[in-house]
Order: C-alpha cells, then sequence, then structure tokens
C-alpha cells in the first residue's frame, strides 16, 4: 500500500462510517479495484483507520462521555458484549469474508430494498419513540443487531445497529446516537485486537505501515467530524428511502460487473 492509497481509502472511511452503507464494505470495494484488497497489511488498515473515524464521536459529544453517568456506560458495556464474543468466535469467518466484493454487492443490494421497505415503519417509530438511551435489555438486542455487520460486509454496523435501536422503540435520533457511541468500544476494541493478530503473524509493522496508520486516522478522523454533523440531519428528515436508492444502485454495479465477467480480483 502506497500513500495515496491509503488517503482514497482514509476518505472513503471518514466519509461512510456514520451512513448506512457500510464503510467496511466501501473499504473492501475501493482496495478491490485497487488491487491491495488480499494483503494482510490492507486488512489490518482499514479495520484499525476506523478508529480515527469513531474517535470523531467521542469529540462531538465529548460532554456526554466525559460526564460521569454509570448508566451511560453501562448501557454501552451491555451492547458491547454480543459483538465482543462473537468477534472472537467469528474471526476466521470475518477475515474471510473481508476479500470479498461481491458479497458486499449482494449485501448492499438486500439491504437497499428493505431499507426502502421499512422506511414508512422508521417513520411512525420517529412519532411515536422515546429520545432517549434504550434500556438494558434493549441495549443488548441493539448490540445482537450488531454481528448482523460483522457476518456480511456491507449490511453496514450504523445501519444495524440504528434498526436495532428503532425496534426498541427509539427515535432516529436515539438510535443513530446510541449506534454512535456504541461504536467507540467496539471499535476500540476491534483495533486492539487487530494490532495485536497482525503483530503475532508479522511481527511490528515497519516505519512505513506506522506512517501509513498515522495518515490514515488522521484522515478518517477529520473527515467523520465533518460528515458526522450532517448525517442526523439527513437521516431525521429524509429516513431511510435516500440510502436505500444508494445501496441498491451501488450493489447492482458491484453484482452486475461480476455477471459481466469484470475481474476485481476478489469478483
Amino acid at each position: 500500500m502506497n500513500f495515496v492509497q491509503a488517503i482514497i481509502l482514509a476518505i472513503v472511511e471518514g466519509l461512510t462510517e456514520f451512513l448506512p452503507v457500510s464503510s467496511t464494505g466501501h473499504m473492501i470495494i475501493c482496495s478491490s479495484f485497487m488491487g491491495i484488497e488480499s494483503q494482510a497489511f490492507t486488512k489490518m488498515f482499514t479495520v484499525v483507520i476506523q478508529l480515527g473515524a469513531i474517535l470523531s464521536v467521542v469529540v462531538v459529544y465529548w460532554q456526554k462521555f466525559l460526564k460521569i453517568d454509570l448508566n451511560f456506560y453501562k448501557k454501552l458495556i451491555f451492547a458491547f458484549i454480543p459483538s465482543a464474543v462473537f468477534a472472537i468466535l467469528l474471526k476466521k469467518h470475518i477475515d474471510k469474508v473481508m476479500e470479498s466484493a461481491l458479497i458486499v454487492g449482494i449485501a448492499l443490494f438486500i439491504g437497499g430494498i428493505l431499507f426502502l421497505a421499512l422506511d414508512k415503519w422508521i417513520e411512525g417509530k420517529n412519532k411515536t419513540g422515546k429520545d432517549d438511551l434504550p434500556s438494558d435489555k434493549s441495549s443488548v438486542i441493539v448490540g445482537l443487531f450488531q454481528i448482523l455487520a460483522m457476518l456480511f460486509p456491507g449490511t453496514s454496523r450504523s445501519a444495524a445497529t440504528i434498526i436495532g435501536g428503532l425496534t426498541q422503540n427509539l427515535t432516529k435520533r436515539a438510535a443513530a446516537e446510541f449506534s454512535f457511541f456504541l461504536a467507540v468500544p467496539t471499535m476500540g476494541a476491534a483495533t486492539v485486537k487487530e494490532l495485536y493478530d497482525y503483530y503475532k503473524d508479522f511481527g511490528m509493522p515497519t516505519s512505513h505501515e506506522i506512517k501509513l496508520l498515522a495518515l490514515g486516522n488522521i484522515i478518517a478522523f477529520i473527515v467523520a467530524l465533518i460528515a458526522i454533523k450532517s448525517f442526523i440531519n439527513i437521516l431525521t428528515k429524509y429516513g431511510f428511502k435516500v440510502f436505500g436508492w444508494y445501496r441498491i444502485a451501488a450493489g447492482g454495479i458491484i453484482i452486475i460487473l461480476y455477471l459481466l465477467g469484470y475481474q476485481l480480483s476478489v469478483l
């Protein structure tokens, strides 16, 4: 991986991390087009730079995170545990599907159809839901929804957890914000685990790789900081419909390329 490729992936990550279109899926597609998707460092890079984007949540909601509120942190722990357990159990599966742009295309397409189908239901939830944190039980359920994104890249972690929050009678804003909050421990743990696994298999990253990781995190952080401020407004105003059409178009293009025999190396 060179610096230009790292910058492209970081921009894609920052733009898509909080949108229900799957940042991981988009990075898999981009790395496939650049021919670097099967490199061990690329797989590690695409996970680790998500931490940079996620840290923008801490900056935007710093009062929430710095406030001593045990109830807030308890709910984050309850939501985090299910995905942490499954991440350990499904490590080999996750590594395998992280190379498949075709799986991403299918997940994007199916997810887009579901978004359009759920749009009216989502609007109803926004009128009757609670604009607050979920209960302890609901937090666990939201955490279970997060597992879907681990099983099928392209599903979108944010989409899965936001829909999970909506099923627990939260408004779109409350569901989106809790999804953001949950991303902090989730991606923090994923970064530590990914770095450890990489060190165990390949040793310490080289100075060049460290520079790439630092640059990727900084760019992802800056771009995500800009994106996060507009996402909730888009979601509350337009719902999932606009993202549904985007997912159908993006997923459809990937599937068509595969059917036509275009050789994105992972297709």
